[in-house]
């Protein structure tokens, strides 16, 4: 009887893991087709699937999917709470713009010097942030971004100052520019999404993912057993910083070109709510995260400017045509009631349903072995 029942579960085992590997590729190939299918989601979407206003707004949530996914990197993986990775979101989208317009680098040459450059300052900044945890690692980490910020706003001849840094789309392929070419650049993020959540999943199955696991846990017994978590957490720090820097290209690219706001704290505390909002340890949750924030933060703007919002009383007029109070008092919700966010909450369903099934195999287990016990054996 045991030999019997231990086959299926051995093939459950196998199927759980193959599962959640077929719906994510599965996924992937339906948002690959969308551009070119005719699907209106109203409320969501401004228009059909294949219209460039609707391919944007696609293309923009898989870029904060992408930074999302490398934040929980830095937090859920090895449980570091950063206040500036924006920095690193930014040094990719102004490392990138600069090497286009100052250095008239073609796009193909500018793309891995910029994540050399992004390379280098995560390794400056995490070197230094390293030296201390907790919430002295946060502020900082929040120094940094707010220096970058400064520098940032102060240079206008090379950053472009509070204007910002425009695309040089003389370096940029012609099938990346323009309107007309939305539904390539929607492809580029989505490419961009599939390799930092291919990066994020190799890190966190890897030796380096495990070491940093138990450095959250407990740095000391890491200590003890003569392992170095400072360098597996520098490590982590720099891979996150690399997927944030390749989704600030993808920005820059996608927007035409990218604002101080890429770099401010601002952005990172959106990018923090993003990744409680999904479920802080789950990759799946980082992205179902950062696509519900920004389609939120997006559709809020236009229905705070609706007739219907106008036409209430002033009671509700003013929070309800603030799309930033929606979206805190949202936020609260989640922290109150969802706690582990949305991946969590499934998570903790999914746990206890199956905890129920196997007690009530089990059950059933000891009932048929009694059953098929000897009378003289039970007596």
């Amino acid at each position: 009887m045991t030999t019997t029942t231990g086959i299926p579960t051995l093939v459950r085992g196998r199927a759980g893991r193959l599962l959640p590997a077929g719906l994510g590729a599965a996924l992937v190939v339906l948002m690959a087709v969308l551009p070119l299918l005719n699907i209106s989601i109203p409320g969501i979407l401004p228009g059909p699937t294949y219209t460039p206003g609707s391919l944007a707004l696609m293309s923009l949530c898989m870029v904060f999917a992408a930074l999302a996914l490398s934040y929980n990197l830095l937090l859920g993986t090895a449980g570091m709470l950063s206040f500036g990775h924006a920095l690193s979101f930014g040094a990719g989208a102004y490392g990138l713009g600069i090497l286009l317009k100052a250095a008239e680098l073609p796009l193909a040459v500018a793309v891995p010097v910029a994540l050399v450059g992004g390379l280098a300052v995560a390794l400056l900044t995490g070197s230094v942030a390293m030296r201390v945890s907790g919430i002295p690692f946060a502020m900082v980490t929040l120094a940094f971004a707010q220096a970058g910020s400064v520098l940032v706003r102060r240079n206008q001849q090379v950053t472009g100052g509070e204007e910002g840094l425009g695309l040089a789309t003389a370096q940029v392929p012609d099938w990346l520019v323009g309107v007309v070419n939305t539904r390539n650049l929607y492809w580029l993020t989505l490419v961009v999404v599939v390799l930092v959540y291919l990066v994020v999943l190799w890190v966190d199955r890897s030796r380096l993912g495990h070491l940093a696991e138990a450095t959250r846990e407990n740095e000391l017994r890491v200590q003890v057993l003569g392992l170095s978590p400072y360098r597996a957490k520098l490590l982590v720090f720099v891979v996150a910083a690399l997927c944030a820097g390749l989704a600030g290209m993808a920005y820059l690219l996608l927007q035409s070109g990218t604002q101080p706001a890429a770099v401010s704290a601002d952005l990172t505390i959106t990018v923090l709510v993003m990744v409680v909002l999904g479920g802080v340890g789950f990759r799946w949750g980082a992205i179902v995260g950062g696509v519900l924030y920004t389609l939120l933060d997006q559709r809020l703007t236009v229905l705070a400017r609706s007739d219907a919002i106008d036409a209430l009383p002033a009671i509700l007029h003013v929070p309800l045509s603030e799309p930033m109070f929606l979206l805190g008092v949202l936020f609260i919700l989640v922290v109150m009631f969802l706690p582990g966010g949305i991946a969590g909450t499934v998570d903790a369903a999914v746990r206890r349903r199956r905890g129920e099934r196997t007690r009530a195999s089990l059950h059933r287990l000891d009932d048929s072995e009694a059953i098929d016990e000897p009378a003289e054996v039970r007596a």
